[in-house]
């Protein structure tokens, strides 16, 4: 086993109690797409939206990004305007033996709160945590004989959710992982509001067997808010923000999935995750003599084209990261539009091509 994949494999040991679960077996990654409520179930009303509806569309727009890579398999709750009770989402993930699961909500609240929340299964830190949980747990209601479903579970009552503190304990550590590579995209990509990684109650991570999260997108009760999630191009920006963020992890988690760049390298899991300062990454699509423009159109729908003229060649590049782990995301984003000798490329501060080596360390 090469040096990198010995210090990786060391590096999840140490932060998981079952850390050698963390590398999913399967040929393909399974993913479970989850849109919150349905059917009779509206979810929260704010500002005259629905949050089923909103929901559902972010999560179908998850799955049409996902749907360009190879590697990975999906699996749908629902991708229509139906009722699925909160057991059977968790029933459709374990028996797709899935490697993750991802709910997506939106949130309400009577002030004029606002951000991106994710969460994980766990007890509730605050009163806040704990309404949330309450509030997409009184879905059950709507099912016949809810409380031998979900064995006497009240959802109004507190002493209810003390059972969470033991619940999903061994994909507590990949499922925190998972929510703050989603997290720094809603934040640090896309700018929302900082609501960060919770625990709370929420019955439809109870019963998965795997590592599980639900995103609470932001607040249909805030005007601004409401009116971004319910727009294409809010809910196609939460869409690309949660399918980066699952990339990230998918990656991180795969030690197969690491470039032969840096397969030689003696580099600690540190110098793949962390921000370098000083230097840029990029993915190098193409080289040609002939300049080209560089707009979406000339690179399968893919934006943020950069050109570099290196004697009289034209060289191109796709994104720019700060770290070789959301460098390698775009990476299987290029790849996924078809650009199969995509490769990584590093910049220093003056914009000269350096080494992945000297960029790392």
């Amino acid at each position: 086993m090469k040096l990198i994949h010995i210090v990786l494999f060391l590096f999840f040991l140490i932060i998981s109690p079952i850390g050698n679960q963390l590398f999913a077996q399967n040929e393909t990654f399974k993913i479970v797409l989850d849109a919150g409520h349905g059917g009779d179930d509206p979810g929260n009303t704010g500002n005259g939206y629905n949050e089923k509806d909103i929901a559902l569309k972010i999560v179908l727009k998850v799955g049409q990004l996902l749907e360009d890579y190879q590697d990975i398999e999906l699996i749908y709750t629902r991708k229509t305007d139906v009722f699925i009770p909160l057991h059977k989402r968790a029933h459709i993930a374990n028996d797709a033996k899935a490697d993750l699961f991802v709910s997506v909500h939106c949130n309400a609240h009577t002030s004029s709160a606002y951000g991106a929340e994710t969460f994980v299964l766990g007890l509730h830190r605050n009163k806040d945590n704990l309404e949330i949980a309450m509030k997409e747990n009184s879905v059950i209601k709507l099912e016949e004989d809810y409380k031998v479903k979900y064995d006497g579970f009240n959802p109004e009552s507190p002493e209810s959710y003390i059972i969470f503190s033991l619940m999903q304990e061994e994909f507590l550590d990949q499922s925190i992982l998972v929510a703050n590579y989603v997290q720094k995209q809603f934040t640090g990509v896309l700018n929302r509001k900082n609501r960060k990684v919770k625990q709370a109650g929420f019955l439809v991570l109870r019963e998965t067997y795997m590592p599980s999260i639900l995103v609470e997108t932001g607040f249909l009760t805030n005007k601004a808010e409401g009116r971004f999630l319910n727009s294409k191009t809010g809910q196609t920006k939460m869409a690309e923000a949660i399918v980066d963020g699952l990339i990230n992890y998918k990656n991180i988690i795969n030690l197969e999935s690491l470039d032969a760049q840096i397969a030689g390298m003696q580099v600690e899991a540190k110098d793949l995750t962390e921000d370098k300062q000083g230097y840029t990454f990029k993915v190098q699509l193409a080289a040609s003599s002939k300049k080209i423009e560089t707009k979406p159109y000339n690179f399968k729908g893919l934006d943020l084209i950069s050109r570099l003229k290196v004697g009289n060649i034209y060289k191109y590049f796709y994104g720019e990261a700060k770290n070789y782990l959301d460098a390698k995301s775009l990476k299987d984003k290029a790849e996924s539009k078809s650009f199969k000798g995509a490769f990584i490329v590093a910049f220093n501060k003056s914009g000269q091509i350096v080494s992945i080596q000297e960029a790392l360390k």
